[in-house]
């Protein structure tokens, strides 16, 4: 009988936020969350320490710069929830964690509407530098209209046109990270006294719609020049945005059935752009409640339940869908919407649930009130493990974003219970591999590959006719 192939690696990231609580409102009153501790660097440096014990791509940095007040017209809710506010800024973490790790990456969120790419660049080359090629950029079009009233808008742009004002973005960060410097720039010669051969600097001359960068970039070249492109967005327009930037994409879906389409979908979407189906690692919104046997899973799952806060789901999710869901009666089907904030969170909600039934507020409520957008799993390690080789088998998927109930107790609770069960099947690294963040996602070295869109504005020499 012939050897059943083995299982795919399964992959991880922690899913956190410089805030209190993420995606589960209420639990921070928990008595072993430590989410408060967001302002101590040790509660970041423990944490990355557990994540690269647990082999974990890495610890990916949600980030928003308003506050969710959609729901009841205010952020009365919000601050009085600590639904991510306060929250402080995701890439300032970057350093003390890359210090005390060795091979774990960090994914930073950072938006394309309220900063300019110019001095962004800047901060994208000195975090890749001093983590020695192990950032990623998250590459967000914010969906908070208080963000963008914050920053001098009466609101934010139209979904699909905040992502062509993307687009502009990336290709000035493009050539100011791929194009301005040669690889043999800086030449450090201490005989003639030329630290960089300015005749290997050029400026990118970037005129467009939206911006005008006519110099250099600022900072020598990284290893990995671009660091990896992260985006999130399920919509058609992001979709066709990741196609041709995302090298991973963090998507949400309730049901296997609705993941499997929406990889799909992705996995189509690069295609069609050029590149091969498997070029954009595809993570999936899920946390895991786990403990040694299911009913201690179970139990702790109760536990949990306990602590969470309706309001504080509730003003989540009306910022995430744009419809200020404290207008409906809680048992009110949510019916047909329009979105102009995450259009894949209103339209998950728009459809009949599992059972056949709409989903009224108060379902939404409790979907969100732990985790957030993505569905829970709860169970034994054994039984945690089964059910994501059966996740990535049946729906194409890399792997798991994993948000947390409790932090870091849910985190610790995967590497300790979930993780060893996974490698005894085969389906989980026993190591990293070697590298900046790219190579070991990809084993294709530190660079961007030559099919994405980014490397046409590497430096090119004129050719002589």
């Amino acid at each position: 009988m012939a050897n059943s192939p083995a299982p795919r690696q399964i992959r991880f990231n922690a899913f956190d936020m410089n805030c209190v609580g993420h995606q589960s409102p209420g639990l921070w009153r928990h008595p072993e969350d430590q989410s408060s501790r967001y302002n101590d660097i040790r509660y970041w440096t423990e944490l990355a320490k557990t994540c690269e014990r647990g082999l974990f791509d890495g610890i990916f940095i949600a980030d928003v710069l308003g506050t969710y007040d959609v729901y009841g017209s205010s952020n009365e809710a919000t601050l009085r929830q600590g639904t991510q506010v306060p929250v402080n800024d995701p890439l300032l973490l970057v350093s003390a964690m890359a210090l005390v790790t060795e091979n774990l990456g960090f994914g930073v969120t950072a938006g394309t509407a309220y900063e300019h790419p110019y001095p962004f660049a800047r901060r994208l080359s000195t975090l890749d530098h001093i983590t020695n090629g192990r950032v990623g950029w998250n590459v967000v079009t914010g969906y908070l209209p208080s963000a963008a009233r914050n920053m001098g808008q009466e609101d934010q742009l139209e979904h699909d046109e905040r992502y062509n004002h993307a687009d502009e973005y990336l290709e000035v960060v493009y050539k100011l990270l791929e194009g301005s410097w040669e690889d043999d720039a800086v030449v450090r010669d201490r005989e003639t006294g030329v630290f960089t051969d300015p005749s290997k600097v050029h400026d990118i001359n970037h005129e467009g719609k939206y911006f005008k960068v006519p110099g250099i970039h600022i900072s020598e070249p990284s290893p990995q020049r671009t660091p990896v492109i992260f985006q999130a967005g399920a919509s058609p327009r992001g979709i066709a945005f990741a196609a041709g930037n995302a090298e991973a994409v963090f998507v949400g879906a309730p049901t296997v059935e609705k993941l499997k389409a929406t990889v799909t979908k992705i996995r189509d979407a690069a295609e069609a752009a050029g590149r091969d189906r498997y070029s954009i690692r595809i993570y999936t919104l899920l946390t895991i409640i786990t403990a040694a046997t299911p009913e201690e899973a179970q139990a702790k799952h109760e536990d949990y339940q306990r602590y969470t806060s309706d309001e504080g789901a509730l003003a989540l999710m009306s910022g995430w869908m744009g419809v200020d869901l404290s207008t409906y009666n809680l048992d009110e089907p949510l019916g047909n919407v329009e979105s102009n904030a995450i259009q894949s969170a209103a339209a998950n909600f728009q459809k009949v649930k599992d059972d056949g039934e709409p989903w009224t507020v108060r379902d939404i409520a409790e979907s969100a009130g732990i985790g957030g957008l993505g569905p829970r799993l709860v169970g034994s390690g054994a039984e945690v493990a089964e059910e994501l080789i059966r996740w990535v088998e049946e729906t194409d998927v890399d792997g798991f974003n994993l948000a947390y109930a409790v932090t870091p107790g849910t985190f610790e609770d995967v590497v300790e219970f979930v993780v060893p069960e996974l490698q005894q099947r085969g389906a989980y690294p026993s190591g990293y591999a070697p590298g900046t963040l790219r190579n070991k996602l990809f084993g294709a070295g530190d660079k961007l590959p030559e099919t994405h869109r980014g490397a046409r504005y590497r430096f090119a020499p004129a050719v002589n006719g």
